[in-house]
């Protein structure tokens, strides 16, 4: 088989396999990277999407550690591993070994160091916007009536300012709105719009917004034909577990959603690596966790090969660590009777190698080596590998800050995402209708107050005159429309702390933490 068809992992010297290749015909077909912290779980990372890379793949992945924007430049003879990486590619038979950077995009949910990433309310949606959350299951309903709501209303969700808003009306308008999609108490509302705030102050209010993320900007290639390695600034965004997942979820949804199907593919369109998988199952509802399976099972059609990285495969459900068929499994430490029981769940998950014990073995592995099973011809696991792993030909470690806005500067999608754009939406729409139902009723009131002024006349000249009484009435007005109440309802929240606090969002307070 030609080098072009296949991703060298790595090789065997004393004691260990033949040489491992991952097919690129079947790396659509997803996988999992494991082991304990410090076992190398990064560098295989490193070596992987380097290699994807090569070959015209793009990939995405999220740096927790800040290790992985070494990819963007090229290793060198004077680093202290050097003389280490060179030795390794000789044992293994990696020949054509050598320093090269590999072209990369910086994102960051924080635009601090990559690009802005941004959604918008509407597409991330209620189920994952209720586990972002942690809403309960009445409090998700709540806000599937809110979504419904503004698609009726007409009125776009695309920042938590527009979501605040909305729920404010629907807090003074529960009684209309129960009667037609069910019950809406004030307590849930209340308790959703809390849960709204812990999300701004972790710095969700800079991830929801306009520009949002195109597709097309992380599926691209260079005009020599590499993939653009596309990393996510992950180190500040671990301090949030969830908002992080759940990012990640939303990203592989969106893959799923809108790509084509295209079979089977001789490479895969789209790589994507999520990091600490574990954060996205620990206490996920059963919704979620079907969706993900789901996701896992079908986008491989859509050419999208997914790797779930965490430190043992009991993190992830066996639903779908089913599906994924190549794997790369570091050591694994057991200290504990729980410790004990994952690690003969994880190499009971491989397909056993007559020459070694696949348990003693995964305890026994050194950094950088591991156990290696892919999916060979007609997509069968191939028997299990110890596998020195190759070393990688980027930098070791990650790179200053000043190279980062280099690459920065040059990524071509530079200046696109940095410029916040806040059009039309919800909070204008209702702020728009507020205004008018405020002329309204003052128009109204100075109506009423001249009646008064001519009725006060009328009895005074009719004492003197012994006229007939008035029978006029003062006049009244009430809105009969849905449309007239929400109107209504945000005019005299406007007049409130409330409304003050929706306008300051309006002259950009809302977006100080960025």
């Amino acid at each position: 088989m030609s080098e072009l068809d296949r991703i060298f992992l790595g090789g065997g010297g004393q004691d260990y396999g033949q040489a491992q290749n991952l097919l690129l015909k079947y790396a659509n077909r997803h996988g999992l990277i494991a082991g304990a912290t410090g076992t190398g779980k990064t560098v295989t990372l490193q070596i992987l999407a380097e290699s994807f890379s090569k070959a015209g793949v793009p990939v995405f992945m999220s740096d927790v550690k800040g290790d992985l924007s070494g990819l963007a430049a090229a290793g060198s003879p004077a680093h202290k591993l050097h003389d280490k990486l060179i030795s390794r590619a000789q044992t293994i038979g990696f020949e054509d070994y050598g320093y090269e950077d590999f072209p990369v995009t910086f994102w960051d949910l924080f635009g601090e160091k990559g690009h802005p990433i941004r959604t918008t309310i509407s597409e991330m949606g209620p189920l994952l916007l209720s586990r972002l959350m942690e809403l309960s299951e009445a409090q998700e309903g709540i806000l599937n009536i809110a979504f419904r709501v503004a698609d009726e209303q007409g009125m776009l969700l695309l920042d938590l300012k527009d979501l605040r808003a909305l729920l404010l009306w629907m807090g003074e308008n529960s009684k209309e709105l129960t009667l037609e999609y069910g019950n809406v108490s004030s307590s849930a509302l209340g308790a959703i719009q809390r849960s709204l705030l812990v999300l701004e102050n972790q710095g969700g209010s800079a991830f929801f917004g306009e520009p949002a993320l195109e597709l097309k900007d992380l599926i691209a290639t260079t005009p020599s034909g590499q993939g653009r390695i596309n990393i996510l600034a992950a180190d500040q965004l671990m301090q949030s577990p969830r908002l992080y997942a759940t990012f990640l979820m939303w990203l592989l949804s969106e893959l799923f959603e809108e790509l084509p199907e295209v079979g089977d593919p001789d490479k895969p369109k789209f790589v994507f690596f999520f990091d600490e998988a574990h954060l996205l199952f620990e206490d996920a509802p059963k919704s979620l966790i079907q969706k993900v399976e789901q996701v896992a099972r079908l986008i491989r059609s859509k050419g999208v090969g997914v790797y779930f990285i965490t430190q043992n495969p009991a993190d992830v459900p066996d639903d779908i660590l089913g599906q994924l068929g190549n794997r790369v499994q570091h050591a694994l430490r057991a200290f504990t009777p729980k410790d004990q029981k994952g690690l003969k769940a994880a190499a009971e998950t491989f397909r056993p190698n007559p020459d070694f014990d696949t348990e003693e073995a995964i305890k026994a592995v050194g950094v950088g080596e591991a156990l290696v099973s892919t999916l060979e011809a007609k997509g069968a696991p191939s028997v299990v590998q110890r596998t020195l792993i190759r070393p990688p030909s980027s930098r070791l470690g990650p790179i200053d800050m000043n190279d980062r806005k280099t690459v920065m500067a040059g990524s071509p999608v530079a200046g696109i995402y940095e410029a916040e754009v806040d059009r039309e939406s919800a909070f204008e729409v209702l702020k728009g209708r507020a205004a008018a139902a405020a002329e309204e009723a003052e128009k109204a009131e100075k109506e009423a107050a001249e009646d008064e002024l001519k009725l006060k006349e009328f009895n005074s000249a009719k004492r003197y005159s012994g006229g007939a009484k008035s029978t006029r009435k003062k006049s009244t007005r009430r809105g009969d429309s849905v449309g007239t109440a929400f109107a209504k309802s945000m005019a005299r929240q406007l007049g409130g702390q409330a409304g003050r606090t929706l306008i300051r969002g309006v002259l950009g307070s809302l977006f100080k933490g960025r």
